[in-house]
């Protein structure tokens, strides 16, 4: 049997904070499939198939590193239901600080009580990249800031297109 987590966000854009927790949630299971969450009244700065070519590309090689397959999908509604629809028994979360921690204690709570088969694993960012977030990595693209250790490379240069004067 193999063991299918399930990673979701809006990845709007992809961080190497994701990346982090996608690399060390490779290593739990055999499939990692990262639902990009799809909410029809909130517009991103990148399209939906935008962020999925761009976790592909930046996180497939990584995954496969880990011994992992990677699998890239969108998704709306409940995570917990597009978990389940991809097989998963487990989700990943990733904690920067307590803030986080507070959240995603709570959301695995409801998780928990909604879906009881899926096991919510917390997987705490390394220090480099715990200050990251795709909010402050769009405002600093935005303001023509070098996101570079932010970002992978693919997603800073996505930005950059975004963002350069036409």
């Amino acid at each position: 049997m193999s063991r299918i987590a399930f990673y979701s966000g809006s990845f709007d854009p992809m961080t190497n904070g994701h990346i982090d927790v996608l690399v060390h949630g490779a290593a739990l299971c055999d499939r990692m499939v990262v639902g990009v969450g799809v909410n029809p009244n909130k517009v991103g700065l990148f399209t939906v198939e935008e962020r999925l070519a761009m976790i592909r590309e930046a996180a497939e090689a990584l995954v496969r590193a880990e011994g992992c397959e990677l699998e890239a999908i969108a998704f709306s509604g409940l995570a917990i239901e597009a978990a389940k629809a991809a097989g998963a028994t487990i989700i990943v979360r990733g904690l920067r600080d307590s803030t986080d921690f507070d959240y995603e204690m709570q959301m695995a709570g409801m998780n928990g009580a909604m879906a009881p088969e899926l096991r919510t694993v917390f997987l705490p960012a390394s220090s480099p990249v715990r200050p990251i977030t795709a909010t402050l990595v769009r405002q600093i693209a935005s303001m023509g800031g070098d996101v570079t250790s932010f970002a992978p490379a693919n997603v800073v240069a996505a930005l950059k297109a975004k963002f350069e004067p036409k």
